[in-house]
């Protein structure tokens, strides 16, 4: 029997031809796609023929942000992840199996080294704990089962800064794979896969979006088996979502200006809280005092980063006290926003490390971790001053 109109579910209309196009890049919402046929379905989830089927293996906003991510790269592969986190996942979980080993830089975000650290053994897969900055210590920890080297280019929150090239070459002199993660520089300050790198993840919820509005991550590289990382994505379902990914395309556009704005100001703003007598230490790589200063100077083309780590002579107490009086720079406890922030390390980044293990990388309750924005760098010292006025 056949039902009422109104009962019958109205099926999509095709769009209008148009021999124009958009200028801005469309949001297709779409979790699926029709197909002609069981062959182009087969074809296109095979990957021999391009379209899309499932918004979980792919779809075309994240496959334009991916584009654009390979262009500022130079990568000759890229992927979107619903997450940073879930970049460096979707790495572990296609380039590592049970019985590998990997080296893990001890300078890396909490988050990443718990994943590396405490969830890989469950999967069979060992590490060590190495300085980044000291590349003795590669050759001493590599084993005949590394397979993988994972650094920050920039170290969160201490600002270390990792020689890639060197550590690209001894990472192939001992047979396995160097891992970057590249945040806190982004692709306009370096592009690791230049210096030898092999794999390249970023958050880009933070410096490559910069509103604070997105969740995203992204892993480039230039590997040939690229299709086991697109596998463990969707097989584990860390894909991302066509809104993240339009407006994370949108953010791309303001991308190199937003950091060169940003770095100028953290680069006067380190400069002034070193004659602050409230600051015990202060950590920028623009600092002719900072140890990596001219690895800096070189490997990022006279630029420093957008983050400013300084301890204050307090300890927690007073970093309580100077982040209740910043009302004017938000306590918020991520970075690259176009807006300036606060974090407190000890509290949020790296919560989930002991006190033995936060000591050993030099962070305290006096640690302030300081994003800068594009606002005026007079605005943002006037603001810190604010804080210290308390202490």
């Amino acid at each position: 029997m056949q039902g009422r109109p109104e009962d019958q579910c109205p099926q999509p209309d095709t769009m209008p031809a148009s021999i124009t196009r958009p200028l801005a890049m469309p949001i297709y919402p779409t979790s699926v796609w029709q197909c002609d046929s069981l062959e182009q379905a087969e074809q296109m989830l095979e990957g021999n023929v391009a379209g899309y089927v499932y918004q979980r293996d792919a779809h075309p906003n994240a496959a334009a942000l991916a584009s654009k991510c390979r262009q500022l790269h130079g990568a000759q592969q890229a992927v979107i992840t619903s997450s940073g986190m879930a970049a460096l996942s979707a790495a572990v979980l296609s380039q590592l199996k049970a019985g590998d080993h990997v080296l893990v830089s001890r300078e890396l975000y909490g988050r990443s080294l718990q994943l590396l650290t405490e969830q890989c053994p469950k999967l069979g897969i060992d590490h060590t704990l190495f300085d980044p900055c000291q590349l003795e210590s590669i050759t001493e920890s590599c084993r005949a089962e590394t397979r993988l080297i994972v650094v920050e280019t920039i170290s969160n929150p201490r600002l270390k800064v990792a020689n890639l090239a060197s550590l690209a070459e001894l990472s192939h002199q001992h047979g396995s794979q160097l891992l970057v993660d590249n945040t806190f520089a982004s692709p306009v300050l370096c592009r690791p896969l230049e210096q030898g790198a092999d794999l390249v993840m970023e958050s880009v919820s933070k410096m490559m979006n910069g509103h604070s509005d997105v969740m995203l991550g992204l892993l480039c590289g230039n590997q040939s088996n690229w299709q086991e990382v697109t596998d463990a994505i969707s097989i584990w379902g860390l894909a991302s979502g066509p809104f993240d990914c339009w407006l994370a395309t949108r953010g791309l556009a303001t991308l190199p200006l937003r950091i060169s704005r940003a770095c100028e100001s953290a680069l006067h703003v380190s400069q002034w809280l070193l004659r602050q007598a409230e600051i015990e230490q202060v950590d920028y790589p623009g600092l002719e005092d900072h140890p990596q200063h001219d690895l800096a100077r070189q490997q990022f083309h006279g630029q420093f980063g957008t983050v400013v780590t300084f301890h204050l002579k307090g300890g927690r107490a007073a970093a309580e006290s100077f982040i209740q009086a910043n009302q004017a720079l938000p306590f918020c406890p991520s970075l690259g926003e176009t807006i300036t922030t606060l974090s407190h390390p000890e509290s949020t980044s790296h919560r989930g490390l002991s006190v033995a293990q936060r000591e050993t990388l030099g962070i305290g309750g006096g640690t302030i971790r300081l994003s800068v924005g594009i606002e005026s760098a007079e605005h943002i010292v006037d603001s810190l001053q604010v804080g210290l006025e308390t202490l």
